[in-house]
């Protein structure tokens, strides 16, 4: 089976599901989209992988396992979403040590958030993006997304509501945002920090 490389489109919060996020991961030579509900932890995490500017006081479990990785010499070369059973998406991490290479299993949320750690491409099966992707419109991503999304049902979303409401964020000025960032990270409120980012991007 051939497989095809995907990258990151991006992390959108669900307005109707508390806790949930939908990650976007877009094939890299095609329009097809694969769309995943992860917990909240995991979307901060990845969200914190990929903007740079946010960097948490204490290590969060992603970064843990980054350095205890990285202390004895094992590398995540690459990362596999090689099968969907029952809505679940199962991802394999494929790490050397000493030129040996090994198979980890992983949930796909905890595999991609390492991925980004270790700049690890990420793949998955062609018939796995044939049955589960999606062509999204660029209006369509914020919402949509939660409708077609493959549910990851081993994440543990917490029920709390959000801390930032999305209309007072559409209401700050881009240097209030930033200062609200900072704040966010200093407090390690990842999530509102995550929905605080999204705000600046679109901005940009």
């Amino acid at each position: 089976m051939s497989l095809v490389r995907l990258t990151i489109k991006g992390i959108s919060y669900s307005q109707t599901q508390n806790g949930a996020y939908a990650l976007l991961l877009s094939e890299m030579e095609g329009e097809r989209q694969l769309p995943i509900v992860i917990g909240a932890f995991e979307a901060q995490s990845i969200a914190i992988a990929i903007e740079k500017d946010i960097r948490p006081p204490r290590p969060l479990t992603h970064d843990l396992f980054k350095n205890f990785a990285d202390r004895f010499s094992i590398i995540v070369k690459q990362v596999i979403i090689h099968k969907l059973v029952d809505g679940v998406f199962y991802s394999s991490l494929i790490c050397e040590r000493d030129k040996i290479e090994e198979i980890i299993d992983a949930r796909t949320s905890d595999a991609i958030a390492l991925a980004l750690r270790f700049n690890a491409p990420i793949f998955t099966y062609k018939n796995i993006l044939d049955k589960a992707g999606v062509h999204l419109k660029a209006t369509d991503e914020q919402e949509d997304a939660y409708q077609m999304a493959t549910p990851d049902i081993e994440h543990e979303a917490p029920e709390a509501a959000p801390t930032d409401n999305d209309n007072n964020l559409k209401h700050k000025s881009l240097s209030e945002l930033n200062n609200a960032l900072e704040e966010a990270v200093n407090n390690e409120d990842y999530e509102a920090a995550a929905r605080i980012r999204d705000e600046i991007s679109k901005r940009k």
